[in-house]
């Protein structure tokens, strides 16, 4: 049930956070394909130049949430960017009459707290609340013992600089994301056996500062009654959730670097599905997404990978207006040899 104030109902917005390739995009596709009557709208928040998760939303082709409710924010962090991208987002979803729940897909290394602290903010107060936080998270990393894919490159950077051996900043990330949680969805439960989700599930119960239901999904399938409708208004309470942050005025993401490596024409997928694989292994990649065109096929293909795990498959046909060329978004560690990195990718 949506709060009120005064006699106009507040539209409720679900955040949805996580790391790089813990399957944010993956659930909010999910929603939209279920969203059981929702009139929904999406805003995006990509870290890069390419807004290919507003692509692989706007695919869905759902009534639900037609193209025009998908907004994508392609700027910078979201959490960064409140003032200047967010609140005029915002302002134009709420144009439009028909909608009824916003979910916000926050980039893998926002921070959720001045997200939803600008719920308070004059502008919007009355006109949205926040009806939970949901952080999704990568169940086969965390039953590694890591909080998100392929991470060994980073933690022996780390250790061989003995400044910075107690500075992760993934692992703040990961921390800050899990203490404004007021749902955590653990993601690829398909990957684990039942020693790794019980891994996985105390790793998250290590890090929960308070009690938050947490549910073992695969894909990414939730249903969206366990997502939409939690009306939790959680900006009444996000001053009580602590983060690693809060002292801090301002937040940065020096130690990332993403760019767009064009594609052209490939003969076949899982051939390039094998050398992305490989970019975990000679640089310092973390996540790789975006679109191919394959030789001979009326198909785009869509293409997702988190260190050397690749997953492929043909999400639409090209438009007649498009021009057949692929695009790669590429994220990485800080230093990232792009030239090397886009050779590879051409084999």
């Amino acid at each position: 049930m949506n709060e009120m104030t005064g006699s106009l109902a507040r539209v409720p917005c679900t955040i949805v956070t996580g790391l790089l390739g813990a399957g944010k995009t993956t659930l909010i596709r999910h929603v939209l394909g279920n969203a059981e009557g929702r009139r929904l709208a999406v805003i995006v928040n990509e870290f890069g130049d390419v807004g290919i998760d507003g692509e692989i939303l706007k695919a869905c082709g759902n009534q639900a949430c037609p193209e025009e409710n998908i907004v994508e924010l392609a700027n910078g962090c979201l959490c960064c960017t409140v003032a200047d991208e967010f609140i005029p987002a915002l302002d134009g979803i709420l144009s439009r009459d028909a909608v009824e729940h916003i979910v916000i897909e926050t980039s893998g290394l926002a921070l959720p707290k001045p997200l939803v602290q600008a719920f308070h903010w004059p502008a919007i107060k009355s006109r949205v609340t926040v009806d939970g936080v949901v952080v999704v998270v990568d169940g086969a990393a965390l039953a590694d013992g890591r909080v998100a894919n392929d991470l060994a490159a980073l933690a022996q950077q780390r250790a061989a600089d003995a400044a910075l051996v107690h500075d992760d900043p993934i692992e703040e990330v990961f921390a800050d994301q899990i203490a404004c949680a007021d749902l955590v969805v653990l993601n690829k439960r398909d990957l684990v056996d039942e020693s790794g989700l019980a891994k996985a599930q105390a790793a998250i119960a290590d890090a929960l500062p308070r009690r938050v239901k947490t549910i073992a999904v695969a894909d990414g399938k939730v249903d969206a009654a366990l997502l939409l409708g939690l009306g939790i208004g959680t900006e009444a309470d996000i001053e009580n959730r602590r983060t690693l942050h809060d002292a801090e005025a301002e937040h940065d993401h020096d130690d990332f670097d993403s760019f767009v490596v064009p594609l052209g024409e490939i003969a076949e997928p899982s051939a390039l599905s094998a050398r992305i694989a490989a970019l975990a292994e000679k640089f310092d990649v973390l996540r790789v997404k975006g679109f191919a065109a394959v030789a001979g096929k009326p198909l785009r293909l869509l293409v997702q990978a988190v260190g050397g795990r690749v997953t492929h498959q043909y999400d639409r046909p090209w438009r007649a207006a498009e021009t057949r060329q692929g695009q790669l978004v590429v994220i990485g560690l800080k230093g990232l040899d792009r030239a090397a990195v886009a050779r590879a990718l051409a084999g």
